[in-house]
């Protein structure tokens, strides 16, 4: 009898405010497990359902889930970052955890020479997914041998299935990405490992039991190591 693979979980940051942010979460975090075959299987933030509804307990609840996850995805994407993305992302490589960054916007977020402002580039154990989403779906809709009437596109849900199709030659970008990230070497020297994790929910003030979340971040770098990510 095989053993099953076990999945590695992947924290998916990214904005979750509006209707097209909440939809286009959901529908590449799917494809990415279905592209990988269930090897990542993607964490949510929409999702997430922390106790209690104060801004300090969801954002604890979200650095938790993020130190706790195996890798991480970032969508960087509109002619501003969002904030709370690249706090996310600055988390991630405190923890050293392997990231991948994407951005599907044409439009320009940054200076001359980076998309967005330098100081989030050159950090390692990062890959950056940088293409054209508009120019992606375009070129699907190309494929089409004739032109579809308006009303026939609506009623039988084409641009939808149009944008599904866009969306998993995405998703299996990024799951070769994943791979690719999760076989780099670590960062972190193996004598540090154990002071940085207790540093991490020390630093942003993280509420709880000192001994309790000592034991959480320790549980976090234990799994790590065991999966050879640290």
């Amino acid at each position: 009898m095989k053993k099953k693979k076990r999945s590695l979980t992947v924290f998916f940051g990214g904005e979750l405010f509006n209707l097209k942010h909440i939809i286009g979460n959901a529908y590449l975090a799917e494809a990415v497990y279905e592209k990988s075959h269930g090897r990542y299987l993607c964490a949510l933030p929409q999702d997430f359902d922390p106790r209690g509804t104060a801004a300090r307990t969801i954002r604890d609840h979200h650095i938790r889930a993020l130190v706790g996850s195996d890798l991480a995805l970032f969508s960087f994407d509109g002619p501003d970052l969002d904030s709370g993305t690249v706090a996310e992302f600055m988390f991630a490589k405190f923890a050293d955890i392997p990231s991948v960054v994407l951005r599907s916007d044409r439009r320009g977020a940054g200076d001359r020479t980076s998309q967005w402002n330098l100081m989030l580039n050159y950090f390692p154990r990062t890959l950056i997914i940088s293409l054209d989403g508009l120019a992606a779906y375009k070129a699907i809709l190309k494929k089409r041998q004739r032109r579809i009437d308006e009303v026939i596109r609506l009623a039988g849900q084409h641009s939808s299935a149009d944008a599904q199709r866009m969306c998993d030659e995405v998703a299996a970008v990024v799951v070769r990405a994943l791979d690719r990230v999760r076989e780099a070497e670590p960062v972190m020297p193996r004598h540090l490992r154990e002071e940085v994790y207790n540093w991490i929910p020390m630093m942003p003030g993280l509420r709880g039991k000192e001994k309790a979340l000592r034991r959480e971040f320790e549980h976090h770098l234990e799994r790590k190591v065991q999966r050879d990510l640290l």
